[in-house]
């Protein structure tokens, strides 16, 4: 049974900062490109940013600098380490694992949501 499980969303001022954790059972961990997305309130989900299995990393242009996705393949955990929070970032955010296996069958996983809320 795969399950990802995200921790550390909380309330905040603008300004502040916070690391979410994206822990990741029942699959091969660094064989999959992992990824937060986030959904604001009354919005469609968005991408946040992608980390592969080598560490090369991708970030939608809104958060590029004050966003950090990391991972630690040997705990099976993503992160993404947010700084200088504004209420823009408001959202539910998602953790994402993403994997073609060798017939390129894709398997797209998801975790339950961690609310992030930052006040004015």
């Amino acid at each position: 049974q795969v399950q990802l499980v995200e921790s550390g969303g909380g309330l905040v001022q603008a300004g502040e900062s916070l690391r979410l954790s994206c822990a990741a059972s029942g699959i091969i961990f660094s064989f999959n490109v992992m990824a937060w997305y986030r959904q604001p309130p009354g919005k469609e989900r968005e991408l946040v940013a992608t980390i592969t299995s080598g560490g090369s990393t991708n970030y939608a242009d809104s958060m590029k600098g004050r966003f950090t996705i990391s991972r630690d393949n040997a705990k099976n955990t993503v992160y993404l380490q947010m700084n200088n929070l504004k209420p823009e970032d408001t959202a539910v955010y998602y953790c994402n694992a993403d994997r073609r296996d060798w017939k390129s069958t894709r398997y797209v996983y998801w975790g339950q949501g961690t609310q992030v809320t930052v006040s004015s």
